[in-house]
């Protein structure tokens, strides 16, 4: 079994799953007592979302950089970034590394192609709705036609992501507005909707949109959990 090196934290409250998720993959596929091996370096949130409000990418890029470092010097065979926002600065961390980053938008979209869809909308922060990171890599790596909501909607959405569900806050009637938004997407011809952020799991699932969601946090983790096990 390889190692996984988690960088969390961003929030504590999404990362949560990722070691849930993996550790049930692996004893569901090797049984007994079996656990994942697993290295996890927690981000102070604050410090990180301060850097993205600024506009200060390079330095959060450093950051990010070293934390992955630490975990490869630690032992880890692969990291994993709790998070699909912090995939923008996968370019300038790979080059530091000898292993790989297991990228959320690959383990999104094998499990969009596996459904057999090819146009979705894409909830998540307003950098990974608005930047061309998350999006571009959809379609030029898998020929996916990616949709995002309007200028207001994206802001609501990311409101939320960072007012409530960051801190622990789940509001019916943030739930109500994820539905409006939802359902305003697949009337623009969404076939699938991605939870682009591992926060909006939280809020709502499956039963709050009439087409299918795809869970960013969960496929990541399983993702992960699988090639460790490969």
């Amino acid at each position: 079994m390889k190692t996984i090196g988690l960088i969390g934290g961003m929030s504590w409250q999404s990362t949560i799953p990722y070691y849930q998720v993996i550790n049930e993959y692996v004893a569901r596929h090797l049984g007994g007592l079996h656990s994942a091996r697993l290295i996890l370096w927690n981000m102070d949130f604050e410090a990180i979302a301060s850097l993205q409000r600024e506009n200060r990418w390079d330095e959060a890029g450093q950051v990010m950089a070293d934390a992955a470092m630490k975990l490869q010097q630690a032992g880890a065979d692969a990291i994993v970034i709790c998070t699909n926002t912090m995939h923008k600065l996968v370019p300038s961390m790979q080059p530091h590394l000898q292993v790989p980053i297991l990228h959320i938008a690959d383990a999104t979209a094998m499990a969009i192609q596996r459904a057999g869809l090819r146009k979705v909308a894409l909830l998540g922060t307003r950098f990974t709705m608005e930047d061309s990171f998350y999006v571009s890599h959809l379609r030029e790596h898998y020929d996916l036609d990616v949709i995002v909501p309007d200028p207001a909607a994206r802001q609501l959405v990311h409101d939320v992501i960072f007012n409530e569900l960051c801190v622990g806050v789940e509001k019916a009637s943030s739930r109500a507005q994820y539905r409006e938004i939802m359902a305003a997407l697949v009337q623009q011809g969404a076939e699938g909707i991605i939870f682009g952020c591992t926060e909006i799991p939280m809020l709502v699932d499956q039963s709050d949109a009439s087409v299918p969601v795809f869970d960013t946090t969960t496929l990541h983790a399983s993702y992960a959990a699988e090639w460790a096990l490969s």
